[in-house]
C-alpha cells in the first residue's frame, strides 16, 4: 500500500485527514539566505539555529534553490567560504511544499526538509524530519483505532527515506526496510529472522527492548561509519513487545567538524568585538524542537505556538507548575521575528511588591536610597526589540496590573524617579497556573488587563495527559543527571519504567525531575529497578487522602469534582456503546458528537 492511498482508507472520514496538511505541520516563517551572501555567512547561520538545510531566495523574496550542509561542507573544507556567494553553488533542482499539500503524500525526503511556498512563490514555512515523524506518530495513532495499523506501517516501512529496523521482544528482527538494506547490503529475507545484533554494527536495539527507555540522537558506528540513531520501545497493555529503529543521517564526524570549527571562529569574532547582551539568558536558544514529546497532546501545542510565532500579539500561556511553560515561550521567541532580540524572564511571584515597578520599568539615579549610581534599566528596557514572559502573572499586585497595563496600552513606561517617557518596543508572553478568570470574578485580577493578555492563549497539558511521552522524558533527564554527577549512564527495567508512567505526578515534569535526581545519587549500580521507587509510585494508593472539612485543601476538593465528573462521563459512553451493540458510529450520533471526539474520550477514559 502507497502512503499517497492512505486518504482513500475511510471516505466518510476524510476530514480527519486534513489535520496532515502542511500549514498544520511547517514551522511558518522560517530563516532564509540571500543568493548574495556568502559561505561564510550561511555557515555561521547554519551553526547559529543549528539547522541543516537552507532556502536560499533571490532580490524578490522568492524561492531561488536550497543549500544543505553537506554542500557546505564539502565547499568550506575545499574554497574560501570569503569568496563564494551562495547563488553560485545553489541547489537549483529541488523539491518544494505547498500549505495544502498532504504530508501523506511525502514519499521521500530529499535532504533535512522541504521548504513551503506559497502561490506567489514565497517561503512562508519549512518542514523539517522532526515534523514528518511526529505526523506519522498521529496518523498511527488513528488509524489502530480502524484496525489498519499493520498496513499503515507497512505503507511507512516501504517508503521510508531512511533506515527503519523492528524487533519483538527477543531481539528478533520482525521488519528490516529496503534504505536499511541498501545500507548494510544485507537483503530484507537475509536478515528478518535473525537477532539483531547478527545483522546491524554495534546495535542497542534489543537491550531497549529489556528496558522500555528511548533513545533519540543517539551516534552508532555501523560498518566503520557514525550514524545517528533513534530507538524506539514499542508498548502494548503495559510491557515493551518490541522496538524500532531508525537510521537519521550519515557523515557525523564531518559535520562535527564544522560545528566546532564554526563554533571557535565564532567565539574569537565575538570577543574580539567586545558584545554584551544585557538581560538575554545563556540558554535562550530553545527552540520548539527541543520540547520532547510525540503524544497527540503534545504535538498540536506545538503546532499552535508555531502559528503564534508568526504574529506579535500578546500570549497568555496557562498549564499547572512544572509543564514547562518557559520552554514554550523560548521556543515561540525563536520562531518569531523578534528572535535576534533578547528573552528576558520575569518571575512575578518573587519580586517583592515594593521593588516591583523599579525592577519592570527601572529606576534614575537618586530615586531612592540605596539606588545604584547612574541608575538601573528596567526589564522592559532590556528587552527592548525581543520578548519579555510575565511569569507567574497571577502573582502581581494589583496596583502594578494597573500599571502595567497602561504600558501595554501606551507602548511606553517612565523609569522610577525619571521625568522622560521610552518607547517600548518588546513582545509580552505571561503565563500563570491559576484560573485568572476566576481571579477576575473574586476582584483579584483586573479584568481590563486579562482581556489585554489573553489575546492568544495556550495552554499545555499536564503530565498526566501525555503518559506516551514519560519514556522519552526519562530517557533525555536519565543522561542528563548522570552526565550532571558525572556517574556511569543507568537505565531503568520496563516495570520501572510502567510505574512511572501509570503514576500521576502532580508536579508534572518538575516532580519527575526531582524523582530521577534522587534516584540517580543513591541507587547504587547501573539498573534503576521498581524496588528502588517510593511507595508513593508504585502503589498510588498510600498517597493520603484530601480531607473536605479542612480549608486548606480546597483544590482537591475540587479535584475530586472534577473526578466525579469525569466518572459519570466514562459511565455514559459506556452505556452508549452497550446501547449501540458496539458501534462506534452510531454511539456518537447518539452522543451528539463526531466520531473523532468518542474516539479521544475512549483512549482519555482507557475503554477499549
Amino acid at each position: 500500500m502507497s502512503i499517497k492511498h492512505l486518504n482513500d482508507i475511510d471516505n466518510h472520514d476524510s476530514k480527519n485527514f486534513e489535520i496532515f496538511q502542511t500549514k498544520y505541520w511547517m514551522t511558518p516563517n522560517p530563516y532564509c539566505i540571500q543568493g548574495h551572501q556568502t559561505l561564510r555567512e550561511c555557515a555561521e547561520i547554519m551553526e547559529r539555529l543549528q539547522i541543516e538545510s537552507l532556502p536560499v531566495i533571490d532580490a524578490h523574496n522568492q524561492l531561488f534553490g536550497m543549500i544543505t550542509l553537506k554542500k557546505l561542507i564539502s565547499y568550506l573544507l575545499n574554497g574560501n567560504p570569503d569568496g563564494i556567494l551562495i547563488r553560485n553553488i545553489v541547489k537549483r533542482n529541488f523539491s518544494c511544499m505547498r500549505t495544502t499539500d498532504s504530508l501523506l503524500n511525502i514519499k521521500k525526503m530529499p535532504h533535512s526538509g522541504l521548504p513551503v511556498i506559497d502561490d506567489h512563490n514565497h517561503v512562508v514555512g519549512f518542514l523539517g524530519i522532526r515534523d514528518i515523524l511526529d505526523a506519522n506518530s498521529l496518523l498511527i495513532s488513528r488509524l489502530q483505532q480502524k484496525g489498519n495499523i499493520a498496513e499503515v506501517l507497512q505503507a511507512i516501512l516501504e517508503s521510508a527515506y531512511e533506515g527503519i529496523a523492528v524487533v519483538d521482544e527477543d531481539g528478533i528482527l520482525v521488519e528490516f526496510n529496503e534504505a536499511y538494506s541498501r545500507f548494510t547490503g544485507i537483503e530484507r529475507e537475509g536478515a528478518i529472522g535473525r537477532h539483531v545484533t547478527e545483522v546491524i554494527d554495534n546495535t542497542n536495539l534489543h537491550l531497549t527492548v529489556k528496558s522500555g527507555i528511548p533513545e533519540r540522537g543517539v551516534v552508532q558506528n555501523i560498518q566503520g561509519q557514525d550514524m545517528v540513531v533513534h530507538r524506539i520501545p514499542i508498548w502494548k497493555e503495559g510491557r515493551v513487545t518490541g522496538a524500532i529503529g531508525m537510521l537519521i543521517f550519515e557523515g557525523v564526524s564531518e559535520v562535527y567538524k564544522l560545528y566546532e570549527s564554526l563554533q571557535k571562529d565564532h567565539v574569537v569574532e565575538r570577543n574580539s568585538r567586545g558584545d554584551v547582551h544585557f538581560g538575554q539568558e545563556e540558554n535562550q536558544q530553545i527552540t520548539l524542537d527541543q520540547i520532547l514529546g510525540i503524544s497527540e497532546e503534545i504535538s498540536k501545542v506545538k503546532r499552535l505556538s508555531r502559528r503564534a510565532a508568526k504574529t506579535l500579539a500578546t500570549l497568555l500561556i496557562t498549564g499547572e507548575s512544572g509543564t514547562g511553560k518557559e520552554m514554550f515561550a523560548k521556543g515561540i521567541h525563536h520562531l518569531s521575528i523578534l528572535s535576534n532580540g533578547p528573552f528576558v524572564s520575569v518571575n512575578c511571584g518573587a519580586i517583592p511588591e515594593a521593588l516591583f515597578e523599579s525592577e519592570l520599568f527601572g529606576y534614575e539615579e537618586g530615586a531612592f536610597t540605596g539606588a545604584k549610581k547612574g541608575g538601573k534599566p528596567g526589564k522592559f528596557e532590556l528587552a527592548h526589540n525581543g520578548t519579555i514572559f510575565l511569569d507567574e502573572i497571577g502573582e502581581m499586585p494589583l496596583l502594578m496590573q494597573s500599571k502595567l497595563l497602561r504600558v501595554l496600552q501606551e507602548k511606553e513606561a517612565e523609569r522610577v524617579g525619571g521625568l522622560k517617557k521610552y518607547k517600548i518596543n518588546v513582545r509580552i508572553i505571561a503565563a500563570t497556573n491559576r484560573d485568572l478568570k476566576a481571579m477576575v470574578e473574586q476582584g483579584l485580577f483586573r479584568e481590563d488587563l486579562y482581556y489585554r493578555l489573553n489575546v492568544i492563549q495556550l495552554h499545555i497539558p499536564p503530565l498526566r495527559n501525555r503518559k506516551d511521552d514519560i519514556p522519552i522524558l526519562l530517557s533525555n533527564y536519565l543522561k542528563k543527571l548522570c552526565k550532571k554527577y558525572q556517574i556511569p549512564t543507568k537505565t531503568f527495567t520496563a516495570e520501572a519504567v510502567t510505574a512511572f508512567v501509570d503514576y500521576d505526578w502532580k508536579g508534572n515534569i518538575r516532580e519527575m525531575i526531582n524523582t530521577l535526581e534522587q534516584l540517580v545519587t543513591f541507587v547504587d549500580g547501573q539498573i534503576i529497578s521498581k524496588g528502588h521507587l517510593s511507595e508513593n509510585i508504585t502503589d498510588p494508593k498510600l498517597l493520603p487522602k484530601p480531607n473536605p472539612a479542612n480549608n486548606s485543601s480546597n483544590q482537591s476538593v475540587l479535584q475530586a469534582a472534577k473526578d466525579v465528573g469525569k466518572n459519570k462521563e466514562r459511565e455514559l459512553i459506556i452505556n452508549v456503546l452497550r446501547e449501540a451493540g458496539g458501534n462506534k458510529k452510531k454511539a456518537s450520533e447518539i452522543l451528539g458528537i463526531h466520531r473523532t471526539t468518542l474516539y479521544q474520550k475512549l483512549k482519555r477514559h482507557n475503554i477499549f
